[in-house]
């Protein structure tokens, strides 16, 4: 993630994906129980399914309608992601090549731009692009969205008895897969790998000493930063100072809001991020138990303001228009769109046709039953953040490939490709 691969990774969502790690409505909380939305893309099994019957098509005159200026600002950030040639080593996935990925990205921003109405827009769309939808939790679709936001915390470069926690850059034994970045675990000194140390053996023995990067005020403000994989830290000597994700253990992901729950601390109806800082500041060495069963652990590195929050990417995402998703499976940088309802300040929904773009990843973000919605910066944003925990569903929009072909043939070359 430089996010939260930034990530990986939030009020009642922050909360609950901090917090926990299939119709579409707003999901209830007895419903939430009884629903594996974290179930693994089973060995074999495809994320993606094409659509073939045009009554499973999504809305995209509604979607199409909500576009904006910042839709595009997100479409041309993974185009220019594309035009990198390092871009090209996350293909071919779900069977779509880079130039096809690349041209229907570029293709998508051109309708964007110049079909008069919703009609022709969507004549466009079936006629040149092939539609797939998310398996999602249990094969028939269905996507739990949650929310996520980049965090405002103050911070020192040195120890202080009030900067106390650290944030640790990568280490150098932490082993990920050379293609998807899948972490694999800690390679030791005969060069044999083994399942990296749980959250409780990094932070108490001291294994990863001279590694930090920078000091935070409390477990709780460190704990937030990891779950969303990003955050703007207020530096004690005046400076500001933007950290992203770069890297996590392969230990599995619990999330903060669940375990609460599960020892009584809190009802599921009263779970928020405000919440779980009251009952820390009530027994903080009760929450900071509760938080090592999350064995989990996320590293960082600094980032240049001018590309943060970043996504996994390593661009900017944008608020309400940049998806985060599991990207060992689903592919990156890819114009989708989201069928689901969103929470509003006033704690009421929404609903939510939007396209976004598919930019980031995050810890709890493993499998085709999740998805994330960046919401933006600060305060308000995580309001939003955390209030989301809503099923829908999440498609995918790939030029056919005799588009492509088209598109090659053309004088206008596709952006990029040389």
């Amino acid at each position: 993630m430089p996010c939260r691969f930034i990530t990986l990774l939030l009020s009642l969502m922050l909360a609950l994906m901090l917090v926990m790690g299939c119709s579409q409505q707003t999901t209830t909380p007895d419903a939430k129980a009884s629903v594996d939305y974290n179930r693994p893309l089973p060995r074999g099994h495809a994320p993606l399914r094409k659509i073939t019957d045009h009554a499973d098509m999504p809305d995209t005159t509604l979607a199409w309608s909500n576009r904006d200026i910042f839709l595009g600002d997100a479409i041309d950030r993974s185009i220019e992601w594309y035009d990198a040639p390092s871009s090209k080593q996350w293909f071919p996935v779900c069977n779509i090549t880079h130039e096809q990925a690349q041209a229907s990205a570029v293709a998508m921003r051109e309708l964007m731009r110049t079909t008069p109405d919703a009609d022709e827009f969507n004549q466009a769309i079936r006629e040149r692009f092939d539609v797939y939808e998310s398996v999602g939790c249990d094969d028939e679709g269905t996507v739990l969205f949650t929310g996520y936001y980049a965090p405002d915390f103050h911070a020192s470069r040195t120890r202080s008895s009030r900067f106390n926690t650290p944030l640790y850059t990568r280490p150098d034994d932490l082993v990920t897969h050379e293609r998807d970045g899948t972490p694999l675990g800690r390679r030791l000194a005969d060069g044999t790998i083994v399942s990296y140390p749980p959250r409780r053996t990094i932070e108490h023995t001291g294994m990863l000493r001279g590694t930090e990067l920078v000091w935070l005020e409390d477990p709780l403000a460190a704990y937030v930063v990891h779950v969303n994989g990003s955050a703007k830290l207020r530096m004690d000597d005046g400076t500001i100072l933007y950290v992203g994700y770069a890297g996590k253990t392969d230990r599995k992901y619990t999330g903060l809001g669940r375990t609460i729950v599960d020892e009584g601390l809190l009802r599921e109806d009263e779970l928020s991020l405000p919440a779980i800082r009251r009952a820390w500041k009530k027994d903080p060495k009760k929450i900071e138990l509760l938080i090592h069963k999350n064995e989990n652990y996320v590293f960082f590195q600094e980032y240049d303001g001018d590309t943060w929050p970043a996504g996994s990417l390593g661009v900017p995402v944008t608020p309400e228009r940049s998806l985060a998703t599991d990207k060992s499976i689903f592919p990156r940088g890819a114009v989708v769109l989201v069928d689901t309802d969103t929470v509003t300040l006033s704690r009421g929904s929404r609903s939510f046709v939007q396209f976004m773009v598919d930019q980031d990843t995050g810890g709890a973000i493993n499998a085709p039953g999740r998805a994330d919605l960046f919401m933006g910066i600060g305060p308000t944003a995580e309001i939003l953040a955390g209030g989301q925990y809503a099923e829908g569903k999440l498609y995918y929009f790939f030029l056919k490939p005799r588009e492509v072909q088209a598109m090659k043939a053309k004088t206008m070359p596709i952006a990029g490709a040389n």
